[in-house]
């Protein structure tokens, strides 16, 4: 996932489908980005895979990204796929724009939470996600990434550039596609499996509030996109 010290957008972009909240409720729905462990990584091109370099870098100031679209009722959230499009990333550690700060060569997990709005009243952008009764987070292995300043992959670049509406500009009509074109196939881009997870109960929530919640999501890996269905 590349990051730039002015900030770039996450692609491909996180969306969620959600239901089974309560429709007259009202939600925040936010996202942070969290350390998969504290290496850092570097790329082996002759073997064509990424070996750890050594200790992660010191940690960066917390970051949370809450969607613009907060709160709503469970009724709004359920009635649309909520996407985390306008997200960007950067490894400025100065930055004051609410971009999430990342380091490069780090392998990260970003996470999705639910949280109640009479729990959120801590919710910052620049503050720890809070935790507790009415705030449930979300992840999954599949969208562990790691961040880089420039594509380490030839294929990967290829591939982002062709399915990046932003990078239009790289993209060249007249070229020989067929390579490209097969590449792509190859990747179960568009059809999900589906896989299911159960959770305990959230401890003072009523099972009803967060029955069937189910989530849709277009992310990487790009040889594997799943669609989740979590049960609580």
């Amino acid at each position: 996932m590349i990051i730039t010290k002015a900030g770039r957008r996450m692609f491909p972009a996180m969306r969620v489908k959600i239901s089974g909240l309560d429709p007259h409720q009202q939600y925040y729905i936010a996202m942070d980005i969290v350390p998969v462990d504290n290496k850092r990584y570097r790329y082996v091109y002759h073997s064509s895979k990424w070996m750890v370099a050594g200790n992660a870098d010191s940690p960066v100031p917390p970051r949370v990204y809450i969607h613009p679209d907060s709160p709503a009722s469970g009724e709004t959230w359920m009635r649309q796929v909520i996407s985390f499009d306008k997200l960007k990333l950067t490894n400025n550690e100065l930055d004051d724009q609410g971009h999430i700060i990342l380091h490069s060569m780090h392998k990260y997990q970003p996470r999705v939470h639910v949280i109640r709005k009479d729990c959120g009243d801590d919710l910052s952008p620049i503050k720890p996600v809070p935790s507790g009764e009415g705030v449930k987070a979300f992840s999954f292995p599949e969208t562990v990434f790691t961040t880089v300043t420039a594509y380490q992959n030839q294929q990967i670049t290829r591939l982002k550039i062709d399915r990046n509406p932003f990078a239009k500009g790289f993209r060249d009509s007249g070229r020989n596609r067929m390579g490209l074109e097969a590449l792509v196939e190859s990747y179960a881009f568009w059809r999900p499996s589906l896989r299911t997870l159960t959770f305990e109960d959230i401890p003072g929530i009523p099972k009803q509030e967060y029955r069937d919640l189910k989530t849709d999501y277009i992310f990487p890996k790009l040889d594997n996109l799943v669609s989740r269905q979590i049960k609580l």
